[in-house]
């Protein structure tokens, strides 16, 4: 029940309030007479902003009002709310002052009449199914004889202990290769997602097996995450699903390239029948067999055809040994004739050879130096001597342009810190001056 705000006042006494004291007194009242409530309606005008705060309406037949949910809030759920969907939402009742709009500013919500979970399962699945995860175009072929399978599940889990029994049973020649991973839990997807791209790293496997045994929705959930479902898709390697009994589905079974109802009959599906291989061998060998002796009657037969058109090779040899003997003669005197050929030419080069013996040039050689070297040294002497007439020539003349001549002619030449003194702007009083004759240096004193 709302307290009333004012008493009536007589009018000499009226006093007055602003707008925004208005709102804010009602703000206050309504947070504090009704705080949180639970209610239950349906959701219309629905808009998430950039912001990422949500806005929408819940009403019932007869009314609605007006909800807020805040990012701090919103980004917890695990589904996302639409127009018509019917919630269950815990809110704080208040008043927007801006607008003087009554509103609640929900904390929490989950979906009436159907789980959060199973909601939040089909929004995912429609999801997947329009972005093509399901397509069956994408699906790769899982291989009919399977060399090596990884399993990726939980190693002390019931499902692995089903697998490997069959596999045994049907053909325990198949490697086996265990991924370990968690398969319940919060982070169990992204310890599986590690085991997918840890076996396509590795690349040592035809098939990929993804499985656990049965459990309720929440012990299957990791198996519904959208990040989980692009691993498998993005996976080179052929991926197997069997997630629970029969009867459960999740995720990864419709982006899987097949999904078996149960961990055995996924066994079952990836192994070969060993008696149904060892009948095929069987039958296999038989046929060989009698193909191998068929093949080998008939070689029989065309040997025998092959021996009754063979004829006697006597006259054959006979008439080839006539002909080798033919040959060998012919062959006989081209030798010997070639023999004298080659003798007469070898008797032709060694006289060639010997007129061309090298004590005959060497001779001729040493006469010819001989003489070369006498002519040499003359020439050499009539080179020295004009080269020393010249050099006198060229003395003679360096000697009558040179300063020494000038001195022997009467001239001197004056010096001062062995600079020449060309002008009398050249010295100061009480410089020390040197002054060159032919036969020696005078030294004076500037008055």
């Amino acid at each position: 029940m709302l307290k009333p705000v004012l008493q009536p006042q007589r009018p000499t006494e009226r006093q007055y309030l602003s707008v925004s004291q208005l709102n804010r007194m009602a703000k206050s009242e309504l947070e504090k007479q009704l705080g949180h409530v639970w209610l239950q309606g349906e959701i219309s005008n629905f808009s998430a902003p950039a912001s990422g705060h949500w806005y929408f309406s819940l009403k019932d037949q007869q009314a609605q009002v007006r909800c807020a949910m805040f990012k701090g809030r919103n980004r917890l759920l695990r589904f996302r709310p639409e127009d018509g969907q019917q919630v269950i939402v815990k809110a704080r009742v208040t008043l927007y002052e801006a607008r003087g709009e009554f509103q609640l500013v929900a904390d929490i919500m989950e979906p009436a009449g159907v789980g959060a979970l199973q909601l939040q399962f089909e929004q995912l699945k429609n999801k997947l199914a329009a972005a093509g995860l399901f397509d069956e175009d994408g699906k790769r072929p899982i291989p009919t004889a399977i060399k090596t399978l990884g399993i990726i599940t939980s190693p002390t889990g019931a499902a692995i202990r089903d697998v490997l029994t069959v596999m045994e049973r049907r053909f325990p020649l198949t490697e086996i290769i265990i991924y370990p991973a968690q398969v319940q839990g919060k982070d169990a997807h992204n310890t599986i997602i590690q085991a997918l791209e840890t076996a396509n790293q590795r690349n040592e496997c035809d098939a990929l097996l993804l499985t656990r045994g049965g459990g309720s929705m929440e012990d299957l959930w990791c198996f519904n995450e959208e990040s989980l479902a692009y691993a498998i898709t993005n996976s080179s390697i052929p991926v197997v699903s069997a997630v629970g009994h029969e009867v459960d589905f999740t995720i990864a079974d419709f982006v899987a390239d097949s999904r078996a109802p149960t961990p055995s009959a996924a066994a079952e599906m990836l192994s070969r029948d060993q008696q149904q291989q060892r009948q095929t061998l069987d039958n296999y060998q038989m046929t060989l067999q009698d193909l191998m002796l068929s093949h080998i009657e008939s070689l029989a037969t065309h040997l025998n055809f092959l021996a009754l058109k063979l004829a006697d090779p006597d006259p054959i040899l006979d008439k080839y040994q006539s002909a080798i003997q033919q040959l060998s003669a012919r062959m006989n005197l081209f030798i010997e004739k070639k023999i004298n050929t080659e003798s007469t030419r070898l008797e032709q080069q060694k006289l060639h050879l010997s007129s061309l013996h090298p004590d005959k040039q060497l001779s001729s050689m040493k006469k010819d130096c001989h003489h070369l070297s006498k002519r040499l040294i003359q020439a050499m002497e009539t080179q020295l001597n004009q080269q020393h007439q010249q050099l006198i020539h060229s003395a003679q003349r360096l000697h009558t342009v040179s300063p020494l001549a000038t001195l022997d002619r009467g001239y001197s030449i004056t010096l001062k810190d062995d600079v020449v003194v060309k002008s009398c702007a050249d010295v100061n009083t009480g410089d020390i001056i040197t002054t060159k004759l032919k036969d020696g240096v005078v030294t004076s004193q500037v008055q």
